[in-house]
Formats: structure tokens, C-alpha cells, sequence
């Protein structure tokens, strides 16, 4: 029998299984205090926590799909390039939604009716190195204007072609007195080399009456990439005040740009910061031509959010020539770890390392040390950093050591081809670096840690992170052959990175037939204690379901690369979609059992949210897939609740 015909035996056989359960009659629900989630991470510091519980490890099993919104997406635009990864905001009463395409929409939190929405006209022809998402948006209550006059309420809104836009919360009409006619243009000045080399895809964040935004940059392109710079404007007129560009203070002489921040940021309201996460300098794979340090590049970075200058910053990587950026919201979190308790920062790392910083200093509360790391390989005219930072605690959540004999395979022959692949590259553990030969790159760019994040129960301390597994090979490839690599090699991610006498080759080291090489768990979600920094507990996270159908009946605990991130409750369960399989899930906070699954229209490759209204709570995700990984596309967020009548 064939593999594919032995997938699709399986698949029918797990249809039947699905089929024999039966109905559950829904039972009352109490009724519970109203609770809103009115910024992306839940609260202005990222922590993905609600103190929502009348959702519980005993009823979860119960929920069910309250309602369905279609942002229309599917209807106006193709949706091949386009990644669903908004997490809605509950704010002024009305829940706001991000599509693909930037379209905003104000929902209703108890029914999914629109209520209004606002279509920026992005240019879906242009090509961006994100392809087309909206993270989220943010809300704005203007202390100084009368309830209920016009922009009194604003959302504002970073869209992928470079605009800020603002707009009145209640009837999504563009603000006036914001920008030209409510818009401000972030690229004005920057001069680009093509249409789409500059987006943005995370949300603004506000402190005071200030609006902070990042960008996304081309990858690989060219040295000389644009700045990367963070830029802040009057939260009511859209003036410019400051910007801050991460390599404003790098060695002189070094040549380079972006370090920008593309990731979401976070805000302490009370300090009056912005915590901003940096990616490395430009090209991402050489940096032959940057001879000393790279400024704020890399780092977790504190900034006066009424000035924009740094308070304070820490590099997670130095001299980075892995894409090995800081690619996920700063989290803002009181830890007792050694039973102290101190302000802090948490931030998760694509290596699969949590950092936990001061969050007044910057200095880590876990300690870090400088170990040494491989050297040898390396391009000509390359210049290693010979340490990179480690936290002592928690243990790394990724491997990143991997011999021949370890490779993974369903048969003897994909399993063989695995170990030539892994044999025939360089790797002698983590930032071995990259080299004509090709080398390993072990956990791959795709994290670890993603642009998701982390979630963080304060009552019981607890972080829950997700994590992704595979093996990224990089070739570099002298400049003069690079446009002849890529005429060979159509369908491969062959960079030429302009200016650096080497372009460079990146791809995920798969089987034939399609499996990752390395064996699984390929994602995980885990649970640390910050109070001893300890891991308590890690369980597989996703199945195989939707990208072999039948597959999960052979491949087992498998678990899959994901994006997104999950969202802890006070009563002690943690929901996340992000795995590359159709679902919702339930995991309880305690254990990391699983306790419950829902079934979505689309990939759910995006960070819930939850929230009470009107006595009932809700769980909300985008199911609306993810271009890069190939999961089922579509315009839907769906709502889950508990169905029993209210008590």
C-alpha cells in the first residue's frame, strides 16, 4: 500500500471515530463580572492573562461556537499571501478586528455583527517581506475631549503600505485632525529601492498621548537596508516627536541598516517606557562589514516614550549573522524568583532562551553568562563574537545539538537521505556560523520562541511559551553566482544581499517527503515557574492532521511548528491555536494536560484573546491560515463560549 493511500485509509478510519461521539446537553452557567482585553497582549505590558474564570478546567469541555464574523476578505482579495494573525482588542464596548488586508471592523462582543468597518485600499499587487497581515490595533480615550464627540474614542491602525491611521471608534471614519485627513505616512523621507520594502504588521502602541510604531524590513536583500528606526507621533494631531534608530550609537564605520523593530512592543504606563524588541543589523547572514558593536540592535531596549531616549538596553545576540532577532512583545511581569519580588522583563528568544531582566536596570534577575561558541568556518572576512549570552534558568526550551544517527524518517530510505543532509553540513551546536559548505542552523530562524510570544499567570507564576523545532541549512554563495543560483533553483529562498560579497541560500532541512529531518517533538508548549525558573512542565503541541491527513493515527505526541502564542486565565486554563493543525486548544495550567480542542474553519496561526460580556465569557481567535506555512486560508473569527443558558 502507498503512503498516500495508507494516509487517506487513516483518515476515513478517524472520520468514523469523530462520528461515534455523541451530544452534550449544555449545562447553566453562572453568571460572571464583565472583563475587556483592551490592549494586543491583554494588558499594555504583554502578559496574555485574563482574570476571567468562569471558563474551568471541569467545563471546558463543554464550549462551544457562540459566533462567526467574516471580515469579507476572501471576497475581495486572494488570499494566498495573506496571513490571518490578528488578536482583537474588547474596548469602549465594541470588540475591533484586524484583517489580512488592514480592513478594520467593529464587532459585537456577545453576536460577531458588524457594526462598522473601515477598508484602508492596500494595494494588493505589492510584494512585502511579510506578505500581507495586521496583528492587531490599538485603542485610545482621549482624557482631554467630552464622551461622545467624534474621535473622543480613537483605534488606530498600522497598515502594511506604511500608513498610521486614526479613527473614530464609534463610526470608523477617519479622524480629521490626525495627519492629512487622519492618516500619517511612517516612510515619509525614507527613500525606498522598491514599493513594498518597507510594511508594518504589529500594533502601535500608546503611552499618554503618544503613539509608537515600529516597521518590517526586507530580508536579505541588500547591506545597505534602511533604517530600522522606531518612530513616536502626537496621539491627537499625528506631529512627529522622536525616533529612534537602534544603530544610531554602532561602531563608526560599520555598514549596515534596519535592527528594526518589527515585532510588538509593550508599555509600563506607570515608568512612562516603551520596550522595544530589535532584530539584527542588515544583511542577516554576513557581517563582514560591521567590524564593531551593532548599538541597540538585538536587544530588548527601554525608551523614555516622551523623548525616545534609552533608558537602558540588553542583547540577547551579539554580531548576529543568524537572524537569530528579538522577535516577540517584551512581557511586563512582577517575578518572585529566589523569593524576591522584582519588576521585570521576560523575553523569549528564537534560540528557545528566556531572558529575565530588571526591569528598572535591564540587569538580568536570572543570571546570564558569556560562553563561548563556535569559531571555526565562518566566511572570509567574517568576525565572530567569541561568547553569547545563556540564562542560567530556565534550561533552553529548543534543541540545538543534533548528530547524523539522530536523523528523523518514516522509512529507512527518507530517514538515510536525513542523515546525508545533516552529515554533509557544518554544525557544531548553536551559532555554528554560516559557510559555503552549508551549515546547520539549530533552532532554526522560525524560533523557539516566535513573534507570539509568552503568556504569564501572576497568581501562580506561572510562564506558558510555544516553541517550534526544525533545522534551517545555510549556504552562502559568492556574490557573481548568485542570479545563476537562483535561474537553478526557482523555488528556493536564494537571497543576493547587495553589497556583501556573498548572497546565501536558507532552507528547512526536510525528508522527501516532507517531514522535518530532525526528530519531534517539532512544537511544544511549556510551563516555567518564575519563581525557581525551573520547567514544570512540556507537552507536544499540535498534530499533523491537516498537513497529511490521517498522518496523526501514525505520527504520534508529534506536535508541529506554530505561530502565535497562548493566553492564560485565573482559573487555571491556557487556550492557544498557533500549531499547524485546525484547532483551538485548552491545556490545564497546572499539568499541561490537554483538556479540550475546537475545530476551526482556517488555521488558527494567530494569538487568542478572551473577555466577559454581558455575564459570559468568550474565547476569540482568527482562523484565517498562514501564507508561509501553507495552512488553510480564510477570513473568519470564530468565538467560543460556554452554551448553557445564564444563571
Amino acid at each position: 500500500m502507498s503512503f498516500g493511500l495508507l494516509l487517506r485509509v487513516l483518515a476515513a478510519a478517524s472520520l468514523l471515530t469523530l462520528a461515534g461521539c455523541g451530544p452534550h446537553t449544555p449545562k447553566p452557567v453562572a453568571r460572571a463580572p464583565d472583563v475587556g482585553w483592551a490592549v494586543y497582549g491583554g494588558d499594555a505590558g504583554g502578559q496574555r492573562f485574563s482574570p476571567a474564570a468562569q471558563i474551568t478546567p471541569a467545563n471546558v469541555g463543554d464550549l462551544a461556537v457562540a459566533w462567526t464574523y467574516s471580515t469579507g476578505e476572501a471576497a475581495r482579495h486572494d488570499l494566498k499571501h495573506a496571513s490571518f494573525e490578528d488578536t482583537p482588542i474588547l474596548a469602549g464596548g465594541r470588540l475591533y478586528v484586524c484583517s489580512q488586508f488592514d480592513a478594520v471592523s467593529a464587532v459585537d462582543p456577545g453576536t460577531g455583527r458588524q457594526l462598522w468597518q473601515f477598508d484602508p485600499k492596500v494595494d494588493p499587487k505589492v510584494g512585502y517581506p511579510n506578505e500581507f497581515t495586521c496583528r492587531g490595533v490599538a485603542y485610545w480615550r482621549d482624557p482631554a475631549v467630552a464622551d461622545n464627540v467624534r474621535c473622543s474614542e480613537r483605534v488606530y491602525v498600522g497598515t502594511v503600505d506604511r500608513r498610521l491611521i486614526a479613527l473614530d471608534a464609534a463610526t470608523g471614519a477617519p479622524c480629521a485632525g490626525f495627519g492629512k485627513s487622519g492618516t500619517v505616512d511612517v516612510g515619509a523621507g525614507v527613500v525606498l529601492e522598491r514599493t513594498g520594502q518597507m510594511q508594518i504588521t504589529s500594533p502601535p502602541v500608546i503611552v499618554k498621548d503618544t503613539v509608537v510604531i515600529g516597521s518590517s524590513l526586507d530580508d536579505n536583500e541588500r547591506v545597505r537596508e534602511v533604517s530600522g528606526a522606531v518612530r513616536a507621533y502626537d496621539a491627537r494631531t499625528g506631529a512627529p516627536k522622536w525616533s529612534f534608530d537602534p544603530l544610531a550609537s554602532q561602531a563608526p564605520g560599520n555598514v549596515s541598516g534596519a535592527a528594526n523593530a518589527w515585532a510588538p512592543m509593550s508599555v509600563d504606563p506607570v515608568r512612562g517606557w516603551v520596550f522595544v524588541p530589535t532584530t539584527n543589523p542588515s544583511p542577516d547572514y554576513y557581517g563582514g562589514l560591521r567590524k564593531g558593536p551593532d548599538g541597540q540592535a538585538n536587544s530588548v531596549v527601554a525608551l523614555d516614550a516622551a523623548t525616545g531616549r534609552v533608558v537602558w538596553s540588553f542583547q540577547t545576540t551579539h554580531h548576529d549573522i543568524w537572524d537569530y532577532d528579538v522577535p516577540a512583545q517584551p512581557t511586563l511581569a512582577d517575578v518572585a524568583f529566589g523569593g524576591h519580588g522584582t519588576p521585570a522583563v521576560i523575553q523569549g528568544t528564537k534560540q528557545g532562551l528566556i531572558f529575565t531582566l530588571n526591569r528598572d536596570t535591564g540587569a538580568p534577575v536570572i543570571p546570564v553568562d558569556e560562553r563561548p561558541v563556535p569559531q571555526d568556518g565562518a566566511a572570509p572576512g567574517e568576525q565572530l563574537s567569541a561568547t553569547q549570552p545563556f540564562p542560567r534558568l530556565p534550561r533552553p526550551l529548543s534543541p540545538s545539538t543534533i548528530k547524523p544517527e539522530q536523523a528523523f524518517g518514516l522509512t529507512p530510505w527518507d530517514r538515510n537521505h536525513c542523515k546525508k543532509e545533516i552529515a554533509a553540513a557544518r554544525f557544531e551546536g548553536m551559532y555554528t556560523p554560516p559557510s559555503l559548505q552549508g551549515s546547520l542552523e539549530y533552532p532554526f530562524s522560525g524560533g523557539g520562541v516566535n513573534w507570539g510570544g509568552l503568556a504569564f499567570d501572576p497568581t501562580r507564576q506561572l510562564v506558558f511559551v510555544n516553541t517550534s523545532n526544525a533545522i534551517h541549512k545555510i549556504t552562502l554563495i559568492p556574490a557573481k553566482d548568485v542570479r545563476a543560483a537562483q535561474r537553478r533553483e526557482p523555488n528556493k529562498e536564494i537571497s543576493p544581499q547587495t553589497g556583501a560579497p556573498y548572497g546565501m541560500k536558507r532552507e528547512v532541512v526536510f525528508s522527501p517527503i516532507g517531514m522535518p529531518c530532525n526528530p519531534p517533538p517539532w512544537g511544544q508548549l511549556h510551563a516555567i515557574d518564575m519563581r525557581t525558573g525551573r520547567v514544570v512542565w512540556e507537552v507536544p503541541l499540535g498534530t499533523t492532521r491537516d498537513l497529511a491527513p490521517g498522518s496523526q493515527l501514525i505520527l504520534h505526541h508529534t506536535g508541529t511548528p506554530n505561530f502565535g502564542a497562548p493566553i492564560a486565565t485565573a482559573s487555571g486554563v491556557v487556550f492557544i491555536g498557533a500549531a499547524m493543525d485546525n484547532y483551538l486548544r485548552a491545556f490545564d495550567a497546572a499539568s499541561g494536560k490537554e483538556l479540550w480542542r475546537g475545530r476551526l474553519p482556517g488555521g488558527g496561526q494567530a494569538t487568542p484573546m478572551t473577555y466577559v460580556w454581558q455575564g459570559r465569557q468568550y474565547v476569540v481567535i482568527a482562523a484565517g491560515g498562514h501564507a508561509k506555512s501553507g495552512t488553510k486560508r480564510g477570513d473568519k473569527m470564530v468565538a467560543f463560549a460556554l452554551p448553557g443558558p445564564l444563571r
